[in-house]
């Protein structure tokens, strides 16, 4: 098969090979999934570029946790009428070496998730660690219908997700952008309502949910701490998965006083019950139209390197994926 892959960690351009290596079988309990592509998240990146020291988990790495495909072998113990779904692929380079950046992955099975037939594989291939993660933050602490959910960074592709996810569930979702002029960018099926961080972001959310609101979605927990503690109810969630600063500091009588829980995501080690209660209705509301994720730059296997520096830039135009067609 045709893969890519990088034996030691740096830049994209100097350590991304694509050539062929081989074929994988599934062993018990798994399926092989021949992918029709393979969904770049910014975690694929940090692991080549050893954010914060880590090292190289394996010797080689075919790298990207997502995808979409069809199963095309069935390992012992998997029923073999699985054989010829279509499926979307998640956690296939999560404590493991070969991901899907290649014509084939192999995956436990509850891994490989059936796509309906009227969800497209560009959806599917996106679902994997942004839906995970966004529907860990919105359900983790229960129900959210009639609550009041502020979804930080409502734009990107997790935040994006999570708005879609809690309208689904019945939760107003007041949505934060960095700048004003982002306002008018964020669709009305992801936000009832956005708020700019440029324009007194406290007081517009206070207009909007007087009682403070239930749940936030935080991308930028020690940025936004402060705003945080200005607009929560007694008793709120802030499910934070990602922080601008490695130690963030935190107004602690005010978080105190309100009783506040502050969950913490890390999506490779959710609990698989947690993750098998994501794909479950990741897939019925993308098969109900209720998730729409912006359509991105789709490269051929041999532009991987492409692809991965387009998302360093920090301007890709939606979820960018890599064709293994």
């Amino acid at each position: 098969m045709i893969a890519a892959w990088y034996d030691r960690q740096g830049p994209a351009a100097e350590v991304l090979q694509v050539g062929e290596l081989p074929t994988p079988d599934p062993g018990p309990g798994e399926v092989r999934v021949r992918l029709a592509l393979s969904g770049i998240s910014p975690g694929d990146i940090k692991k080549r570029e050893a954010w914060l020291g880590s090292p190289m988990a394996f010797p080689r790495i075919v790298p990207h946790s997502d995808g979409a495909g069809m199963i095309d072998a069935a390992g012992e113990g998997v029923d073999a009428g699985r054989v010829g779904d279509r499926v979307w692929v998640y956690g296939a380079q999560s404590y493991r070496p070969s991901g899907t950046a290649a014509q084939a992955t192999v995956v436990p099975g509850a891994l490989a998730v059936t796509l309906p037939g009227s969800v497209s594989d560009q959806t599917g291939a996106c679902l994997g660690i942004p839906g995970i993660t966004a529907h860990r933050a919105v359900f983790s602490d229960g129900p959210v219908t009639g609550q009041t959910i502020v979804v930080h960074g409502v734009r990107g592709s997790v935040g994006s997700l999570a708005g879609q996810l809690a309208r689904w569930g019945g939760a107003e979702v007041i949505g934060t952008v960095r700048t004003d002029k982002e306002v008018g960018q964020v669709d009305a099926g992801t936000a009832a309502h956005v708020v700019s961080l440029q324009s007194d972001p406290a007081a517009a959310i206070r207009r909007l949910a007087p009682d403070g609101v239930d749940r936030i979605v935080e991308v930028a927990l020690s940025a936004n701490a402060d705003l945080d503690a200005a607009i929560v109810r007694n008793g709120a969630v802030i499910a934070a998965y990602a922080s601008s600063q490695d130690r963030a500091e935190l107004p602690f009588w005010p978080m105190l006083f309100a009783n506040v829980t502050i969950r913490l995501l890390g999506s490779d080690d959710f609990p698989q019950d947690a993750k098998d209660a994501a794909a479950r209705d990741l897939t019925t509301a993308a098969a109900e139209s209720a998730l729409s994720i912006p359509a991105g730059d789709v490269f051929p296997l041999d532009r991987i390197a492409e692809a991965h520096e387009l998302i360093e830039s920090g301007r890709p135009s939606g979820r960018v994926l890599v064709s293994l067609r």
